[in-house]
């Protein structure tokens, strides 16, 4: 099997009877007969489930560990006692610890703050 990602979506081809088995039991990627390739938009569960059938390509397995790490940041953020924010937010008033995390994991996902600052 051959893989690509581009523009959010994964592309496989050379797939064999076995592997076409198992991803469409996913329901998460379609076949397309023009371009004989199997397509689906590229989220970390898709690239969790295409690791443990395949060896994803490096660059590939790099995006998959950097959004496993945005992953365990979020989840540390939302179980944190006492929140520090990442940034100074432009509000006037103070936030309350439930806004801070909430800004907190929005600029994780979004990719504005580092995970690796939160994960120390």
């Amino acid at each position: 099997m051959k893989m690509a990602m581009k523009d959010g979506k994964i592309m496989l081809i050379e797939v064999d009877n076995t592997q076409m088995a198992i991803i469409k039991s996913w329901n998460s990627m379609k076949y397309d007969r023009r371009k004989s390739m199997v397509i689906g938009d590229c989220s970390k569960e898709l690239l969790d489930k295409l690791s443990k059938i395949v060896r994803l390509p490096p660059a590939i397995e790099s995006y998959r560990q950097q959004l496993d790490e945005t992953q365990r940041a979020v989840d540390k953020m939302r179980v944190e006692k006492e929140p520090e924010a990442l940034v100074k937010y432009p509000v006037q008033g103070s936030l309350y610890e439930h806004q801070v995390r909430a800004a907190n994991m929005a600029l994780l996902t979004f990719g504005l703050a580092d995970p690796k600052e939160v994960l120390k």
